[in-house]
């Protein structure tokens, strides 16, 4: 298992990443006043009636069953979205966001803001689509902001892959790898546990071909979406932070 903790890449075109900031606000804001189960002064939530309402389930989606009209919220079409904001743990919550941390600020800086909402929710909704191809009768939800990161690792690999990353190797060795090592590390993880899942177990309760549909959406959509001047496998020394473009991008 490998955790990102920071990589040494200053942004080159924006000082802030507003959206990659807003995009884990809104993610913690849900688990925290929708999913933990208490927020003081207020209600006990219904978590699993949440999960069910916002998550994306594949025999829904493709309407083959439908909910119960009290967990109804959303229409089945725009589940692939809601589910991605939706988390089954602090753990889960974390882990995520820790990752969208240390990549999502450099993919803004390379897309742009608006193009970097769009790619973010696009790898959102094509991982939710893969994993209901190949799970189409299930009819647990799946939640997690998980295939959407991984469109924005796989982006920030083919966009800075010789950039340094300090990572945790098993949640306790430290270590400095450049981006290509470890990101290269972590995709592996997950096609070997993704094609385990599908061809020895069916019960694993990780969405591995979420993570994978996540990974070629993102490879594929950043190239028709990032700048002109953001080069693919940059090798370039890392510049100067850029403010006078922040307020028009």
């Amino acid at each position: 298992m490998i955790i990102p903790l920071y990589d040494d890449n200053p942004h080159r075109r924006i000082t802030r990443a507003y959206v990659n900031w807003g995009l884990i606000a809104a993610n913690v804001l849900v688990f925290v006043f929708f999913q933990s189960g208490y927020v003081p002064g207020t209600f006990v939530a219904d978590t699993a009636g949440f999960t069910y309402s916002y998550g994306m389930i594949p025999v829904v989606l493709f309407q083959k069953m439908q909910l119960p009209p009290e967990y109804i919220r959303v229409p089945e079409w725009l589940t692939p979205i809601t589910s991605s904001f939706v988390h089954g743990s602090w753990m889960h919550l974390t882990g995520n966001m820790l990752f969208l941390w240390v990549f999502g600020d450099n993919v803004e800086d390379d897309l742009g803001r608006w193009r970097y909402l769009f790619f973010y929710l696009a790898c959102a909704v094509l991982a939710s689509c893969g994993y209901a191809l190949t799970t189409p009768d299930s009819t647990s939800p799946l939640i997690g902001a998980s295939g959407a990161i991984s469109g924005v690792v796989a982006a920030y690999v083919l966009l800075h892959p010789k950039v340094k990353i300090w990572v945790l190797l098993f949640f306790r060795i430290p270590l400095k790898l450049p981006a290509y090592w470890a990101i290269g590390a972590w995709i592996l993880y997950q096609a070997y546990f993704a094609l385990y899942a599908y061809f020895v177990t069916s019960t694993d309760d990780v969405a591995w071909f979420a993570h994978l549909g996540g990974l070629i959406a993102g490879a594929i959509l950043v190239l028709p979406l990032k700048r002109a001047d953001a080069p693919l496998f940059d090798n370039s020394p890392p510049q100067a932070e850029n403010d006078w473009r922040d307020t028009f991008d």
